[in-house]
C-alpha cells in the first residue's frame, strides 16, 4: 500500500515524537485520508493512517533501522517558462536540462531534475509502502520530496467503500540509506522493497531482479544501479498492474549512502520510457545551496 503524508509546519526539531492534527489530503492509493501525525525531524515522524503513528530514522525507514528512500514524460517535454540551464559543475541554482524542474532533498544533500510535467511535492512530504495486513503500517521502504507523473493516472473503488482513490503513474525521490554496507546492497534492497510493497504483495516471488552496474551521472557522482521489475502479478484491481523501481545508491558529501529511486507502473501503454529513467537519473548530485530556487 503506496502512502504519502505531509509534515505540518512548525514541527519541533527533535528526535521525539510529536503529534498534533493534520489536515487531512486529498484520498489515494498513495495517500490514505486518515492522518494522526506527521512531523520531519532527525528522525522523522510519519503518521501511519488510522492506527497510529510510527517513528522513522531519517527519511524512512524499515524493520532492520535502515533509512530508505520515494517518470514521465518525454524526454522532450515542453519547456515551462523562466527554466534555466547550468552546467553540471557551475554550482548555480537551475536545472541542468531547459524546462525541467530541480527537486532537492537538502537534508540527504542530494538534488536531481525532473521534466516539467511532474509534480514536485514538497521538501517534507514523505511518501512510503507498507504491508497491506499490517495495522501499523511500518514503511518497507520510503522516499522524501519526490516528484509525481499523473498523481490520478488511474482512479478506483476497489473496496466498495464509497471512497475513490487515485493511483499515480510513477514517482522519484531519494532518501538515506542508513545501516547499508555497500551501494550494490542498498540499491538492490531498496528496489525491491518499492515494487513488493507497491506492486506484487504478499507474493515475492514474480520479482526480476537485476544484477547491479556501476553508473556515473553527468556531474560525477559514482554508485551502484539495480533495476527491479514484476511480472505476471494478479489483477486485483482496477488500478493494479505490474511494476518497476530503479535504484541509485552512492555515497553523499558526508560519506553516508543515499540513494535516488524511480518506481512506477510497469508494461502499460504510458509507462516512462527507459530513455526518461535515464535522463532524470543523469541529473542526480550532490546538493548546493541555491538549488532548487527558481
Amino acid at each position: 500500500m503506496w502512502q504519502g503524508q505531509q509534515s505540518p509546519p512548525g514541527q519541533p526539531n527533535s528526535q521525539d515524537t510529536y503529534v498534533s492534527s493534520a489536515p487531512e489530503p486529498p484520498r489515494s492509493r498513495w495517500s490514505r485520508s486518515a492522518i494522526t501525525a506527521v512531523a520531519a525531524s532527525a528522525a522523522v515522524v510519519v503518521a501511519c493512517g488510522v492506527t497510529g503513528f510510527l517513528v522513522l530514522r531519517d527519511d524512512g525507514g524499515n524493520g532492520d533501522g535502515r533509512d530508505r528512500a520515494d517518470a514521465t514524460s518525454s524526454a522532450s517535454a515542453p519547456a515551462s517558462p523562466g527554466g534555466t540551464a547550468r552546467s553540471a559543475a557551475d554550482g548555480s541554482s537551475g536545472p541542468l536540462v531547459p524546462g525541467w524542474n530541480t527537486v532537492v532533498n537538502a537534508k540527504r544533500g542530494i538534488t536531481f531534475d525532473v521534466p516539467a510535467s511532474w509534480k514536485r511535492q514538497s521538501a517534507d512530504w514523505v511518501s512510503y509502502v507498507a504491508e497491506d495486513d499490517d495495522p501499523e503500517e511500518k514503511p518497507l521502504v520510503a522516499m522524501m520530496a519526490p516528484a509525481v507523473l499523473k498523481e490520478k493516472w488511474c482512479t478506483s473503488d476497489d473496496d466498495k467503500d464509497g471512497n475513490e482513490e487515485d493511483t499515480p503513474l510513477a514517482s522519484t525521490g531519494t532518501t538515506g540509506e542508513k545501516g547499508s554496507k555497500s551501494a550494490a546492497e542498498a540499491a538492490e534492497d531498496t528496489a525491491k522493497n518499492w515494487v513488493y510493497g507497491g506492486y506484487t504483495q504478499p507474493d515475492s516471488s514474480r520479482l526480476t531482479i537485476g544484477e547491479p552496474e556501476s553508473y556515473r551521472t553527468k556531474s560525477g557522482i559514482e554508485g551502484s544501479l539495480v533495476t527491479v521489475t514484476s511480472s505476471g502479478t494478479p489483477k486485483k484491481g482496477k488500478c493494479d498492474s505490474a511494476g518497476k523501481a530503479v535504484t541509485f545508491a552512492f555515497k553523499n558529501a558526508e560519506g553516508d549512502f543515499v540513494s535516488w529511486t524511480y518506481v512506477g507502473a510497469h508494461g502499460v501503454p504510458d509507462e516512462v520510457s527507459d530513455t526518461t529513467i535515464r535522463q532524470i537519473l543523469g541529473t542526480v548530485r550532490l546538493f548546493e545551496e541555491g538549488d532548487g530556487q527558481d
